[in-house]
């Protein structure tokens, strides 16, 4: 799955659950990669945004939920424009935002 979040993008706090179950009880994992701007990222144990962990994933991160982790709610709460790497912007004229790649076994 490919998401695009610009300015204004976020992602509220959910649960990836739509996927088989067998895929769910083993916890086979949910693979993340960022390409772009910085992207605040929350997760927690529940929906509630101000009791969610923050961590930034910057351009080249990548973010893996599974096993234990593989439940946990998890979004976007915005983007820090002009954080991407300078390099990138100029070898693919990628606009301002981020780009994140999620791969999971449905």
């Amino acid at each position: 799955m490919v998401n695009y979040y610009n300015d204004v993008g976020k992602l509220g706090l959910h649960q990836d659950k739509d996927e088989s179950r067998r895929s769910i009880s083993q916890g086979l994992p949910i693979v993340s990669v960022s390409i772009g701007d910085t992207a605040e990222f929350l997760f927690g144990n529940t929906r509630d945004k101000d009791r969610a962990t923050k961590i930034n994933l910057e351009s080249g991160d990548v973010l893996i939920l599974g096993g234990r982790s593989r439940l946990l709610f998890h979004g976007v709460s915005h983007v820090k424009l002009n954080t991407a790497p300078t390099w990138l912007k100029e070898e693919t004229g990628l606009r301002p935002g981020c780009v994140n790649l999620t791969f999971r076994l449905y």
